[in-house]
């Protein structure tokens, strides 16, 4: 069973929120704030993390959070955001997606189970080879020259698609609907800021170029 980690004020609507998750077949935890947050995360090893975001000072706290576990876990993160924050909300390369609160349950699950299939279906089976690096699709883990690399979830989803299709042009649009979804509402710079933070990680020494900017139109993986 997949194990949710919630990042909530105690209280009713996150009471609805792990029944409802619980009757979806999920397994959840929750903790509010403090210190011990990255503990708690590494002793119950959730699959995905849900984090409240509400326009307040607390929200500084929890996007240091989101920071950190992306320096020691790479897990998905899904903000719930009260409609006051939104007005403030800033994209974050740490946040993977995000849902407006109160939170329609059955789209919920369907946003975390999307965020979750890369560890499911036919292609985990494969690995996507080239050159001196390697895309392991079965543990969604990338290594070059056999050096593992530590990327974010989105991160990886962006170099898996691009890989996948080695050679082929996107445009940002078709990358935003391939990797977020269609229905995200950031704007095409999202793209743009991933791209440059995943180059600065795989192609950091400078001897080898993965993914190439194509002008006006958008990005490939470098061809054959």
């Amino acid at each position: 069973m997949r194990r949710i980690f919630i990042i909530a004020e105690d209280g009713d609507k996150a009471k609805k929120l792990t029944l409802g998750l619980t009757q979806n077949g999920f397994v959840c935890s929750m903790a509010s704030r403090g210190e011990e947050l990255l503990k708690q995360v590494a002793e119950q090893s959730p699959d995905v993390v849900l984090l409240t975001l509400d326009g307040r000072s607390g929200d500084a706290a929890r996007l240091e959070f989101a920071r950190k576990i992306r320096q020691e876990k790479r897990l998905p993160l899904i903000a719930l955001m009260a409609k006051p924050a939104l007005a403030s909300a800033t994209v974050s390369p740490d946040i993977d997606d995000f849902i407006v609160e109160p939170p329609d349950i059955n789209e919920l699950v369907l946003r975390i189970n999307r965020l979750l299939h890369c560890s499911s279906g036919a292609e985990q089976t494969e690995s996507v080879k080239f050159d001196d690096m390697v895309i392991d699709l079965a543990r969604c883990e990338v290594s070059i020259k056999g050096k593992p690399v530590q990327l974010t979830f989105k991160e990886y989803e962006l170099l898996r698609f691009l890989a996948s299709n080695r050679g082929r042009v996107f445009s940002r649009d078709v990358i935003l609907n391939q990797v977020w979804g269609y229905d995200y509402y950031g704007g095409d710079r999202t793209v743009d800021v991933h791209v440059r933070r995943l180059r600065s990680k795989i192609e950091e020494s400078g001897e080898q170029t993965f993914i190439e900017t194509v002008r006006n139109i958008g990005y490939r993986f470098k061809g054959a």
